[in-house]
């Protein structure tokens, strides 16, 4: 039976949190971290990948803390690594591989820094790497992705939700459909709470988890996969390129016309590949 977001969805109690999670398949653990944004979920992010990888490993698409219908977090408690821990414990997970989009990217990299006995596998798509210079994106501050990202935390209107969606896309006209715009913008006004400690969190900065020391990068030694849209304006791809150059036993998949949600745009190849790199490497 093909996996739903009602027949998978799971509840758990960490040390720390109440956290939801999509939960589908057997065989070796695969955990999938969404990426940040209001609206922003495990089965918004990977709704058309939990299928397929399912038939591979057994799948965990988790709400973190401050998103979707897990615990609310304020700036000052977001650590996604720890709740990623507290989340393997309470189910009893030793090790699994981490596939992380954007800021679940950005988890997963930090994860394999600081627990590496708990990860065997490492793919992230779009992943920010603190202050990276690139020769090509702008350098006058936040992306052009991440200024309509904010904007849409500070007013979830469904025009702005709108030019959220489309801006994570190469192709608006297929991939930034009108149910993935509800959608998003559904989750995001259902828990306000969520929206409310983002914003309180601007002053101090892009109110991200904590983020990996750019100096460990080269002491990562999970097999990686490294995989970024051309096209991307949230994160530039050469951002990746900058950990090819930095995590040793890594490799790059770049695609053209794709851009910052790999996940979706290029759902049939990005299986394919996680699948592959996971059985294989």
């Amino acid at each position: 039976m093909t996996p739903t977001r009602t027949s998978t969805a799971r509840r758990v109690r960490t040390k720390d949190w109440k956290l939801h999670y999509h939960e589908a398949g057997a065989g070796r653990p695969m955990i999938l971290l969404h990426g940040s944004g209001p609206g922003a979920t495990g089965w918004s992010n990977f709704a058309g990948n939990i299928a397929a990888l399912a038939e591979h490993f057994h799948v965990y698409a988790v709400d973190m803390p401050g998103w979707g219908e897990s615990d609310p977090a304020g700036v000052d408690r977001l650590d996604h690594v720890e709740a990623a821990i507290q989340f393997l414990d309470a189910l009893g997970i030793e090790k699994a591989a981490f596939v992380g989009n954007s800021m679940g990217g950005q988890t997963s990299l930090r994860l394999a820094t600081e627990h590496p006995d708990r990860i065997t596998h490492l793919v992230t798509m779009g992943a920010p790497v603190g202050p990276v210079r690139t020769l090509f994106g702008a350098g006058d501050g936040p992306s052009e992705g991440l200024k309509v990202l904010i904007a849409a935390y500070r007013d979830p209107s469904p025009e702005n939700m709108r030019r959220l969606v489309e801006i994570m896309c190469f192709d608006k006209e297929r991939f930034a459909t009108p149910e993935l715009c509800r959608m998003r913008s559904e989750a995001a006004l259902a828990r306000p709470e969520h929206l409310r400690n983002y914003v309180d969190g601007l002053p101090q900065g892009a109110p991200l988890p904590k983020w990996v020391d750019p100096r460990l990068l080269p002491a990562i030694t999970t097999p990686t996969l490294i995989i970024h849209g051309r096209d991307d304006r949230v994160v530039s791809y050469e951002v990746s390129l900058h950990l090819l150059a930095n995590v040793p036993d890594s490799r790059l998949v770049l695609l053209n016309r794709c851009g910052h949600w790999a996940m979706i745009e290029h759902a049939d190849e990005f299986n394919r590949l996680v699948t592959d790199f996971v059985r294989n490497t």
